[in-house]
């Protein structure tokens, strides 16, 4: 399974998921459930999802370092600082984010095991490698750093 590691962006990935959140929950209507405050729980989502994703980009700018997920190895510098200080994948906190509250807004079971889905593959095809990447190009300040901070929030 090691080929997986590494090779969808995580964008494409949201892009997938989100599809398949919006088709599965017309597919499996029967799994439709009556949840509070959608519009509220769905506007949140977006605005912190914005707010989080834009964060991180200006942190990641501001020390010059690669935005590429697919090539770990070519970050220069541990980002520890700004929205890094509370997550160490606020990007990727920003696409569940925003995924969370799309299938939260459509009400189905099923649009929300594709954001568990989406954790899943998160966590085991592009975090641990990624991890994997980054302990050995930056050692102990990077093992330091994730011992500090959590994976997601």
């Amino acid at each position: 399974m090691r080929y997986l590691e590494l090779k969808i962006p995580p964008v494409a990935l949201f892009l997938v998921a989100l599809v398949m959140s919006n088709r599965l929950a017309y597919l499996f209507s029967f799994a439709d459930l009556t949840l509070p405050y959608t519009k509220l729980i769905f506007a949140l989502c977006v605005m912190l999802s914005g707010g989080v994703g834009i964060s991180a980009v200006v942190q990641f700018r501001r020390a010059n370092t690669t935005v590429n997920p697919i090539k770990p190895d070519q970050a220069s510098t541990v980002v520890d600082s700004g929205i890094f200080n509370y997550s160490r994948n606020p990007m990727y906190l920003a696409l569940l984010l925003l995924l969370f509250g799309v299938a939260y807004w459509q009400q189905n079971l099923v649009s929300l095991l594709v954001v568990i889905g989406f954790i899943a593959y998160m966590n085991r095809f592009q975090i641990q490698p990624e991890e994997r990447v980054l302990e050995r190009v930056f050692g102990e300040r990077y093992s330091n750093y994730k011992a500090r901070v959590r994976r997601w929030i």
